[in-house]
């Protein structure tokens, strides 16, 4: 990578985690977005650079909140995430052996969607979902989480409809997305899906990623949490859009060319 690119993959970085910090979500999408649109990194490294800054955000946020736990809601939820996390990486390997173009496509369909479903102003259930429903929604972000390391929209959607108090549905949900990290860091390193390439991007963006976090949790800016909300999904949108344009127009001209 040259000078400007990784100056372009830290400018992104920081977004991501700014964006993360205020949202509780956006890490990956922000970052996979950005960097794929602008090339400067290929996907697989990407995803797995998120994985490492996510699973670091998680470590700083957890410290002070383990106590507000909802541990039942948290084991009903992960097995599902095993379970797609696995999934989503043999497909991750597929799609990026044999149709990039696919990989691309399929990740700006994903972002729009993410975004499309955050805007949603879901309605509180009258009482707690049923462990099959947060094993389904694991299930889902697993597969997220494994493609791209993105695996926080199903599980945004999910958590936030349950009738329990904010600060315990957001530590939570940051426990549930650290565990599929985590489980997604612990298959890619021994398989060798991890590469130099992602080490090196990690090791530069990790001090950054840590001293935004830091930052932001003890600076929070007075923004109100839905006006967050729609600035990072209109970029969320626009990057998505960026990624599905070009991807058709490749499409298209194999097919008429």
């Amino acid at each position: 990578m040259t000078a400007w690119q990784i100056a372009g993959f830290l400018l992104c970085v920081a977004l991501a985690t700014g964006a993360q910090r205020l949202t509780g979500f956006a890490m990956a999408l922000v970052l996979l977005g950005l960097t794929s649109v602008f090339d400067l990194a290929p996907l697989p490294d990407v995803a797995n650079v998120a994985t490492v800054l996510s699973l670091a955000n998680a470590a700083i946020v957890l410290r002070s909140s383990r106590k507000s736990l909802d541990w039942p809601m948290l084991r009903a939820t992960v097995p599902g995430s095993v379970v797609g996390v696995v999934a989503g990486l043999a497909l991750l390997g597929w799609l990026n052996a044999n149709v990039v173009v696919m990989l691309r496509l399929l990740l700006g369909l994903i972002i729009i969607g993410c975004a499309i479903v955050v805007l949603m102003r879901a309605e509180p259930l009258p009482r707690r979902s049923s462990n099959t429903s947060f094993g389904f929604f694991g299930l889902l972000s697993g597969v997220l989480g494994g493609l791209f390391s993105a695996s926080g929209p199903p599980l945004v959607y999910q958590f936030y409809r349950q009738p329990m108090d904010v600060d315990s549905l957001r530590d939570t949900l940051i426990a549930a997305l650290a565990a599929s990290s985590l489980l997604r860091l612990v298959i890619v390193l021994p398989t060798g899906q991890f590469s130099a390439g992602a080490m090196t991007l990690s090791l530069v963006a990790l001090p950054l990623t840590m001293a935004i976090t830091w930052w932001v949790q003890h600076h929070p800016p007075g923004w109100h949490r839905s006006t967050v909300l729609k600035l990072v999904c209109a970029l969320l949108l626009v990057t998505g859009a960026g990624l599905v344009g070009p991807a058709l127009h490749s499409i298209a001209g194999r097919f008429l060319g």
